[in-house]
């Protein structure tokens, strides 16, 4: 199989999208985007922020206008944010311009890959494992629709889930 131009990472939270994505860009010499580091420096504020003045529609319409200019990249290697799936033209666009990788991973892991972190507008809850839960129900399969290979990363080190997509995609 020849080397795809675009490799595209898909996933809930706490999937390792970010951490995986850095890794293989420098496997795969290619450049690494991360979408939501994109929209946060485009905007000069944090995600929280963004959820906190225009909810989470507003970032939404963010995300997607970033997942679609990032994903005419060639050469990338692009962590999306979780919930980039929700919006039918980037499935679409990730889809189509390039490899899409779904980074599955459980909720209790997700829980475990999450529970320090503040910096997740849909976690600021009692009930985290509930929201990931729905979270799931929702996007699960809409990751699926659009993944090329689907990779689990429940107990597995970054580097060895970057080198079974470098693997599978030669």
């Amino acid at each position: 199989m020849k080397q795809p131009k675009n490799l595209f990472l898909v996933g809930p939270m706490g999937a390792g999208k970010s951490a995986v994505g850095r890794q293989l860009a420098r496997m795969t010499h290619l450049d690494f985007f991360d979408s939501d580091e994109e929209i946060e420096r485009r905007t000069g504020v944090d995600i929280p922020f963004i959820f906190e003045k225009e909810g989470e529609d507003g970032f939404r319409k963010r995300e997607a206008r970033v997942i679609d200019e990032l994903s005419q990249k060639q050469g990338i290697v692009l962590a999306t944010g979780g919930g980039a799936v929700l919006d039918p033209d980037s499935r679409s666009y990730l889809g189509a311009r390039g490899f899409v990788v779904y980074l599955f991973t459980t909720v209790q892991q997700q829980l475990d890959r999450t529970q320090r972190g503040r910096d997740r507008p849909l976690l600021e809850t009692d009930d985290k494992e509930g929201v990931l839960d729905a979270l799931m129900a929702i996007r699960d399969p809409l990751y699926r629709e659009i993944a090329d290979l689907t990779i689990e990363t429940d107990g597995r080190r970054v580097q060895a889930v970057a080198r079974d997509i470098a693997d599978a995609v030669g």
